[in-house]
């Protein structure tokens, strides 16, 4: 077990299973089946994450460098709040950027009940600790506990 700790960027405490990328996430291909074509599970679309291609983003812990792709990163993120095909939460090892920023602190403030923890700055060495199923505890201070 480590423990990290990182800036809240959206407030809120989850457990839930890892899902680690070592590559950015490209939050338009990563989410867009979920967001276009109804795919309940959020199954990652980006070819270009190995580390994440065709798995279930739902309810995940996901763990990242960073967000990549266009400005529409904020409202893809924001958009899978509102629509309930969410992550459990976004653990980010660099700073996060404001786009990303800005759809999750959107959706925490805005929308009731569609909470997805944010984190960032947890460090290179919190993203050489996760591993895929991994137990991920967010605590409301930026604390992340791996298990």
């Amino acid at each position: 077990m480590r423990e990290f700790k990182g800036r809240v960027i959206a407030p809120g405490t989850v457990t839930a299973p890892a899902l680690v990328s070592h590559g950015g996430l490209n939050t338009l291909a990563s989410f867009q089946k979920a967001l276009q074509f109804g795919d309940k599970k959020a199954t990652c679309g980006d070819q270009n994450n190995p580390d994440l291609y065709n798995k279930p983003m739902l309810g995940k812990a996901l763990c990242l460098p960073q967000t990549i792709g266009s400005t529409t990163g904020g409202m893809v993120l924001y958009c899978a709040c509102a629509m309930g095909r969410q992550p459990a939460c976004m653990l980010y090892s660099k700073s996060i950027d404001s786009l990303a920023a800005a759809g999750s602190i959107l959706a925490s403030v805005w929308l009731d009940g569609a909470k997805m923890p944010v984190i960032d700055c947890l460090g290179d060495e919190f993203l050489d600790y996760v591993k895929d199923g991994m137990t991920i505890t967010v605590g409301a201070d930026g604390t992340v506990i791996v298990e």
